[in-house]
């Protein structure tokens, strides 16, 4: 609770920071729409890996995944496939990239940072191999289904195509975004995976193997089952964040879609209060977590727009560093209140 409590505080103070900065700006609503569908997409990834990251596992290849998907998902479109069904495809690919990555973890013991760290490789690649030197575009996924096909074909891809971005990013196809539609998808999800992780048997499977995986499996613990269950949820969430990532931006580069978004997800769910050696976190922490990174980032814009604070400082070299400064602030911060709680035993 008292991680959650200061997350929250830390959000409060940040967003009365932006507003101070620039509040006739900063507090317009289509700059908040940006800010809110950036927090619900990363909560998203977060909520994924934090599920992993109780279990006491990890998973670098996320960003791959999502760029990959998200490639994935707009090949299948371009050579016909109907945007409802080639979402289906990709979420059943990000499936299975969880079943191998447990597969390999779980069957040969293979450390889960190496399984994971080849795969960030190997997703990427694959992502380059779909789609070499070209990127992905919506506009360019209409185009060649016009000229593919019939009017009637077209029309009914097209109106499939809106309606998939309008129930789940909240955008048309002229790009004029309405309500974030990121964050009703984010919240069903984080209602989804709470239930899981606080009310059922097996979030207390998930957070005995975290604590101590072979008492767990004395315990009579299934966990194998419970390890492939995890890495399956963490990859499939990874696939629908690159659906929404291509439905939201409109195209993918495969050479860089969504790259480093697997530490803007492990930074998120250890703000929110997952320990890194396992055993430990909550949904709401994940999901307000998850919200700090974007915000950050929109505060740093309205920052850097003031001449005298950073005069002759970009501003983009700055984003890693916070991150890497976060993810480190959130790690010492982990270590503090695993101490104290030992202390008070």
């Amino acid at each position: 609770m008292n991680r959650i409590l200061g997350v929250l505080s830390l959000l409060v103070v940040m967003y009365a920071l932006l507003f101070a900065t620039n509040f006739e700006y900063a507090a317009k609503w289509s700059n908040l729409k940006d800010v809110l569908s950036q927090q619900a997409f990363f909560g998203v990834l977060t909520l994924g890996v934090g599920v992993l990251i109780i279990t006491g596992g990890i998973d670098l290849s996320i960003g791959s995944v999502v760029g990959f998907s998200a490639v994935l998902f707009g090949v299948l479109m371009r050579n016909g496939v109907p945007p409802v069904a080639a979402a289906v495809a990709v979420i059943g690919c990000g499936a299975v990239i969880g079943l191998i990555n447990a597969g390999l973890i779980t069957g040969l013991k293979l450390q889960p940072f190496l399984v994971t760290l080849c795969g960030l490789f190997v997703y990427r690649g694959a992502a380059r191999m779909l789609s070499p030197g070209r990127p992905v575009g919506l506009q360019g996924v209409l185009t060649e289904v016009r000229e593919g096909g019939t009017p009637e074909a077209y029309e009914a891809f097209r109106s499939q195509l809106e309606f998939l971005r309008k129930a789940l990013v909240g955008k048309d196809l002229d790009g004029e975004l309405g309500f974030p539609m990121q964050v009703v998808v984010m919240l069903v999800l984080a209602a989804v995976v709470g239930v899981l992780v606080h009310y059922s048997v097996y979030g207390r499977y998930w957070f005995a193997i975290g604590h101590n995986e072979q008492a767990a499996r004395y315990a009579g613990v299934p966990t194998g089952r419970q390890k492939f269950a995890v890495y399956v949820l963490c990859s499939t969430l990874a696939s629908l964040g690159g659906i929404l990532m291509l439905l939201d931006y409109s195209s993918a580069t495969p050479e860089s879609a969504g790259e480093t978004w697997e530490l803007y997800a492990i930074t998120g769910a250890v703000l929110g209060g997952c320990s890194l050696r396992g055993g430990e976190g909550t949904v709401p922490g994940m999901v307000l977590g998850a919200a700090v990174l974007p915000l950050l980032r929109n505060l740093i814009s309205f920052v850097g727009s003031i001449p005298w604070v950073f005069e002759r400082v970009k501003i983009d070299p700055i984003i890693p560093a916070l991150v890497g400064l976060t993810l480190l602030f959130g790690t010492i911060a982990d270590e503090f209140f695993r101490r104290r709680s030992k202390v008070h035993r």
